[in-house]
Parts: structure tokens; C-alpha cells; sequence
């Protein structure tokens, strides 16, 4: 029993070694570039939460409309 646990041990501490030599590999962008990767994300979520807002709003208008003529 002890063994399998030192065995699953010593196996999550490959693991880890191993994503950290992956992380080195990894080419990580420049400030400017993630400034604006970043400012492209804003803008974009920021752009599609006002679409889905006013998609919202024009459809509950119509439901309520439409509920109002069945009445």
C-alpha cells in the first residue's frame, strides 16, 4: 500500500517537472503584444455582451407584444 502511494507520488512529481520544462519552451509574448491582445479581448466581450443585450431586449419586446395580442 505504501508503495503504490510513493509510486502515484513520485509519478505526480514527474508530471510537474514536466509541465514546468514544457512552460520554458513556451514562447511567452512582449508587454506591447499582450496590451493589446488584452485590449482586443475587452473590447470584443465588451461588443458581443451589448449585441446579446439588445438581441434580448428586442426579443422580450416582441413576447410581450405578441402576448398582448392574444390577450
Amino acid at each position: 500500500m505504501i508503495a503504490k502511494a510513493k509510486a502515484k507520488l513520485l509519478e505526480v512529481g514527474q508530471f510537474f517537472n514536466d509541465v514546468i520544462a514544457e512552460l520554458k519552451k513556451s514562447a511567452w509574448p512582449a508587454r506591447p503584444e499582450l496590451v493589446e491582445s488584452t485590449i482586443v479581448v475587452i473590447i470584443s466581450v465588451v461588443v458581443l455582451g451589448a449585441t446579446v443585450g439588445l438581441y434580448d431586449q428586442i426579443l422580450m419586446q416582441l413576447i410581450r407584444l405578441l402576448s398582448q395580442l392574444r390577450a
